[in-house]
């Protein structure tokens, strides 16, 4: 009987088995969603192509209709499995798009919003003289090269949008490139600023949803062999005796770019900054430019000499000034003011300042001429609360209000830089000569680190004391705030603030509005000779054309 009983459970424990597994095989993973995922770009006027984003569109068009709010139909032009090309309907309104695919729809989670200014798209080779006006909006997708000998004028007001990756059949991000011996004038006005933005509808842009502004010349740097542009742009930096110190390579004046720098790949070195320089010449003006939400850097310079006053980068995401490979240029009036939360892998700084680069750092080659930049009347914001160089948003943490390495003898004048993990790094024994040794050469002068957790230290073979005795040499005037003292300093109250509302101005009776020095480098008729320490007197040199708000702005109207 027992047997009887076994077996028979061991037949009922088969057959439920059985059971489940046919069960198991019938089940099917439900079918792909049909969905939107962007329309590109967010603003058009009527008869304009625009480019569907999105998932399970099939590659059948008559199978697919194009909703417009307005309940206004459009025939697709091209379709794939991720994008429908279709043209903006008469009669479309302000509001999502709906896609109907057979018996499946799927709604845009923006808006898309007619613009009343024609949409220019361009892509490829600039190779005659042309003007962007302000009657228009310019799309730029993929790499936009301003060929050599051509001029690009930009008139004040005009937009300039950079498509994403998926607008370019090469899946490059938008960029602007001017090559060697080509010329940029775009000279906006303090109430007509040119504008370089994301594609993206308002409320939806982010990091790096474009490539950026590269300005490449025929001036001097320090690399021996060939140095090929970052990103795979075409041209590189190459040793020559045609180099010219004070080469044109145009003008940029009240010039604001958004959300434009991109990692091209997880590969070192190809990346996209906001703003970028390779070997441009001192005969070039850079004045009134903004950098916000850029993905990389904001500004990096890459050789040359061309100088600049009144720069902003606005919530960078790695570095705010980046200068290399022999940069010598002067910076006068310069603003950062970080989102404590985001931050690169690579640790974000301030400054970051190489003579090398990354090649050769321990060589003990110092390749000529030095990265050597004079910087004066800076101001650079971390965090108003404990610094730290944890992970939050981003993919990595801050690090240094100034990391200066590789050999850079970069020097700072009368700046303000307050909430970073550390103050100072002087990072490399080949850094070492130009800071002791040769007090000539680097010259940090009149700077206040508050609210540092670590003010100056060293790094890789340069001691901790080394750096120390070099910054806290008394004829240098420099300063070391506590945390806990910020206060004394008198900062303006909104200086902090994200929300589009920060003022940099400080107080009355602060200490910053007087005590400036401009001695040695610093005594170049470049600089204005101000009273005050850090970017701001009582002169607020932001107001009008900049945008602490660029996410939420509508440039379609």
């Amino acid at each position: 009987m027992q047997l009887f009983k076994r077996v028979n459970i061991a037949v009922l424990s088969l057959l439920t088995t059985g059971v489940l597994l046919t069960n198991c095989k019938n089940d099917e993973s439900p079918a792909p969603a049909l969905s939107i995922t962007g329309v590109n770009p967010a603003s058009a006027p009527v008869g304009t192509d625009i480019t569907i984003s999105g998932t399970e569109f099939g590659t059948n068009a008559s199978n697919v209709t194009v909703t417009f709010t307005g309940n206004v139909t459009s025939t697709p032009k091209t379709v794939t499995t991720t994008s429908i090309t279709t043209t903006v309907p008469a009669g479309a309104q302000d509001g999502p798009i709906t896609v109907k695919v057979g018996d499946k729809t799927a709604t845009s989670s923006s808006n898309f919003t007619l613009s009343t200014k024609p949409v220019v798209e361009v892509s490829g080779r600039i190779t005659a003289n042309t003007t962007w006006t302000a009657g228009n909006v310019y799309l730029l997708k993929g790499y936009v090269y301003v060929n050599s000998g051509v001029t690009l004028t930009i008139q004040p007001g005009t937009i300039i949008k950079g498509g994403g990756k998926e607008l370019d059949p090469n899946a490059r991000a938008a960029t602007l490139i001017i090559t060697k011996g080509a010329k940029i004038m775009a000279e906006g006005t303090e109430t007509q600023p040119i504008v370089f933005t994301s594609s993206k509808p308002a409320g939806s842009r982010n990091y790096g949803d474009w490539g950026g502004v590269v300005i490449a010349g025929n001036g001097t740097h320090n690399q021996i062999t060939q140095k090929d542009f970052e990103g795979g742009i075409e041209g590189n930096l190459a040793p020559s005796a045609n180099l010219v110190a004070t080469d044109n390579s145009g003008s940029l004046k009240y010039v604001r770019i958004e959300f434009a720098g991109v990692a091209l790949s997880a590969a070192t070195n190809s990346e996209i900054n906001g703003l970028t320089f390779y070997g441009v010449g001192s005969g070039t003006t850079v004045d009134y430019v903004q950098v916000s939400y850029s993905g990389d850097d904001a500004f990096e310079w890459f050789g040359g000499s061309v100088n600049a006053k009144h720069l902003v980068a606005y919530r960078t995401w790695d570095d705010d000034f980046d200068t290399d490979f022999g940069y010598n240029g002067k910076v006068q009036y310069a603003l950062a003011l970080r989102d404590p939360e985001y931050a690169d892998q690579s640790f974000s700084n301030g400054f970051e300042s190489d003579n090398q680069g990354g090649d050769g750092t321990n060589s003990g080659v110092v390749p000529e001429p030095m990265t050597s930049p004079v910087f004066a009347n800076v101001s650079i914001f971390g965090t108003s609360g404990t610094p730290t160089n944890a992970t939050i948003k981003g993919n990595g943490g801050y690090q240094s209000a100034m990391h200066l390495r590789r050999a850079t003898s970069l020097s700072v004048f009368n700046s303000l830089f307050v909430g970073f993990p550390e103050g100072l790094r002087l990072d490399n024994v080949t850094t070492l000569p130009n800071t002791v040794g040769n007090p000539s050469s680097m010259q940090i002068r009149k700077v206040i680190l508050a609210n540092v957790n670590t003010p100056v230290r060293g790094g890789n073979n340069l001691t901790d004391a080394q750096a120390q005795t070099f910054f806290n040499t008394t004829a240098f005037a420099n300063q070391i705030i506590a945390a806990a003292n910020v206060s004394t300093l008198a900062l303006n109250d909104n200086n902090w603030k994200l929300d589009g509302t920060a003022s940099f101005l400080p107080k009355t009776g602060s200490p910053l509005l007087t005590g400036a020095v401009w001695t040695d480098k610093a005594s170049d008729a470049f600089f204005t000779k101000e009273t005050f320490i850090g970017a701001f007197g009582t002169t607020n040199w932001t107001a009008n054309w900049t945008n602490f708000n660029p996410q939420n702005t509508n440039y379609d109207k």
